[in-house]
């Protein structure tokens, strides 16, 4: 049998529900090539991390698009960040963010998004209902990254604003130029409030990450304001996005599943592994492209150098070879489970600690605090029109 020639990840019916067509491709061509052309698409596991693990593989920086399209304020943004950036830059980059990014920095914020998620919890419950959404799932890690880049709480609103052209500049596809005007406003209102942030930390130091960023150095190296700016809205955007879904994610998969919210509510231990779990069922990044830099094999499959390659880590996520029992079913208790959400290699995700423990303590604190939860409708839901982020707009929840 033949891939169809029109195997179009764009749609919203794919969007929607993209696992059967993944288990088609792992079966039929874990490594394939749209005969129209395009990106090769690698979808088993095995393929994945060996693409993501392999520095023959990287992003190519400038030379990905035309000095016309470069040009655009919110690409050479997105140019300037590290997670498209290759060694020399990306290991330069990397290495002053890590500095104020560290794991004893990310579990001592605990006892914060535990005050967080509570206070989120006491501002409905007394209502009886909350669009998940909207007033928890976003909410919580935006907080969060406002509270550790030192942004006052009287400047928050607008990071609060549905922006869904933030996470479509991460899509294997060209904007268009609606959303390019869109994306290209949003940086720069951005940028210049971090301006003022920044001139403003340098006359007074905090204990907060923009000042850590600001103070990292290097061998007498640190980040110029342009890759502060950049970085600084990666970090935000990454966050806030990948959080944000994995926990919409993992409600409406707990939700769909009910033996196991009840499994995870009298077995609360399992939270740490649930998490894990709900990575790995429903990826809230749903894949990352590299280029080849020279010619690679993978798995057999010979890609020529200059030639994009789209890892899908949403199906290498439930590749059976991979994973213990049967990986299309949500089990909050799978022993072993390692999902690569959050790729790996090089550019595996620095906030991948933090958003775990977002996680944990969000899903832990509804389970006690709300345990008769139930969404309103688990089977109509409308998905954000993005490829490489996966997460619902909207799931409306009552209780009791």
């Amino acid at each position: 049998m033949d891939i169809p020639a029109n195997f179009d990840f764009s749609s919203p019916a794919f969007r929607n529900n993209p696992y059967p067509g993944y288990r088609f491709l792992r079966q039929m061509a874990p490594v394939w090539k749209p005969p129209g052309g395009g990106p090769w698409i690698v979808s088993s596991h095995a393929g994945c991390v060996a693409m993501l693990r392999d520095n023959r593989f990287g992003h190519g920086g400038d030379q990905d698009v035309s000095p016309e399209i470069a040009a655009e304020p919110a690409i050479a943004n997105l140019q300037r960040m590290m997670l498209l950036r290759d060694p020399p830059a990306h290991t330069r980059l990397r290495g002053l963010v890590a500095k104020a990014f560290t794991a004893r920095r990310m579990e001592a914020l605990r006892p914060r998004v535990t005050e967080i998620v509570d206070a989120l919890i006491d501002d409905v419950i007394e209502t009886g209902k909350m669009d998940v959404m909207r007033d928890f799932a976003k909410k919580l890690p935006v907080t969060v990254i406002c509270d550790m880049l030192g942004i006052p709480e009287a400047d928050r609103a607008p990071f609060l604003a549905d922006n869904e052209v933030r996470g479509k500049l991460l899509d294997p596809i060209m904007p268009t130029r609606a959303e390019l005007d869109e994306a290209n406003k949003g940086v720069l209102e951005g940028q210049a409030y971090f301006t003022k942030l920044f001139a403003y930390r340098r006359e007074n130091p905090g204990d907060d990450l923009t000042t850590a960023l600001l103070l990292a150095r290097e061998n007498d190296d640190a980040l110029t304001d342009e890759e502060a700016l950049a970085n600084i809205g990666l970090l935000f955007a990454a966050g806030h996005e990948t959080t944000t879904n994995m926990i919409g994610n993992g409600m409406l998969a707990l939700q769909r599943n009910l033996d196991q919210w009840e499994k995870l509510r009298t077995a609360p231990e399992l939270i740490g592994n649930a998490v894990e779990e709900i990575l790995r069922y429903d990826s809230p990044v749903q894949l990352t492209s590299r280029v080849a830099h020279e010619d690679v094999e993978v798995l057999g499959q010979k890609i020529p150098a200059g030639e994009q390659v789209i890892a899908l880590l949403g199906a290498a996520n439930r590749d059976p070879a991979a994973f213990t029992g049967d990986p299309e079913t949500l089990d909050v208790a799978r022993p072993g489970v390692k999902a690569i959400s959050f790729g790996g290699g090089i550019h595996h995700c620095l906030g991948a600690q933090l958003a775990r423990i977002e996680g944990e303590i969000a899903f832990s604190r509804l389970l006690e605090r709300l345990p008769g939860l139930r969404l309103v409708d688990t089977k109509d839901v409308t998905y954000k029109p993005t490829i490489t982020l996966r997460g619902p707009v909207s799931l409306p929840a009552v209780w009791q």
